[in-house]
């Protein structure tokens, strides 16, 4: 584990209160060893998350100033959702300050709902320690170009379009079988085939079986197109 002021010395952050960093990277299996209760990062990680909503918020709102209200808020959504959040955790290398207890036995930097707290326990503290002003200038540091490259296709349901394509001609449901898995534990990849009555319909390939599922039903929609 890093020592904390390396990273805020990174991100050139002029500390008031240290122990607010400090407590933003404890996870709450540390407080069994040291013998504390609410010693970790939870409450910071409630505040943080509500910082860091406005901040998307504002940032979706003027970068995308075509969309409408309900596209605003599902890129809201996709933008503070675990995945995005911990993989912009492990881009600023925050895993690598992370306290743990003896009880805690998975890897920090394997853990996206782990990751995905740390980030916003982080934006609380900032938040907390520095003021708005500071933490909105880091946030959109961190997100922009997330947040700009984002397109409406990116939230695109394939599983429920085919789905409703194959019920309105048939009104049976399609099938999704995991067929291949391959790669370490810690970057599996996932090969997923769906079918209906027999017939292979798609096959896609992902990280998690649910993006497999997801590619491997827009290969069956892109076929039914053709």
């Amino acid at each position: 584990m890093k020592d904390i002021q390396e990273l805020l010395s990174e991100y050139k952050i002029k500390v008031k209160n240290r122990e607010l960093f400090e407590l933003a990277f404890t996870h709450k299996s540390f407080n069994g060893d040291a013998n504390t209760k609410h010693h970790d990062y939870e409450r910071l990680e409630f505040l943080g998350d509500s910082v860091l909503g406005c901040v998307v918020a504002e940032l979706a709102f003027k970068t995308h100033q075509d969309m409408a209200q309900g596209p605003l808020t599902k890129l809201k959504s996709a933008i503070v959702s675990t995945v995005p959040l911990a993989e912009t955790a492990r881009q600023m290398h925050l895993d690598e300050y992370v306290r743990v207890g003896n009880s805690f036995a998975n890897d920090v930097s394997k853990s996206d709902s782990l990751l995905e707290d740390v980030f916003e326990a982080f934006v609380g503290a900032l938040y907390l320690d520095q003021g708005f002003t500071v933490t909105r200038k880091l946030l959109i540091k961190v997100l922009h170009s997330h947040i700009q490259a984002f397109q409406m296709k990116d939230l695109t349901d394939y599983k429920s379009r085919l789905q409703e394509e194959m019920q309105a001609e048939h009104r049976e449901s399609v099938v999704y079988e995991v067929i291949k898995e391959e790669g370490p534990s810690h970057q599996r990849i996932f090969t997923v085939q769906v079918t209906f009555d027999g017939v292979i319909l798609g096959v896609g390939k992902g990280s998690t079986k649910k993006k497999a599922e997801q590619e491997a039903a827009k290969a069956a929609l892109d076929k039914r197109v053709g």
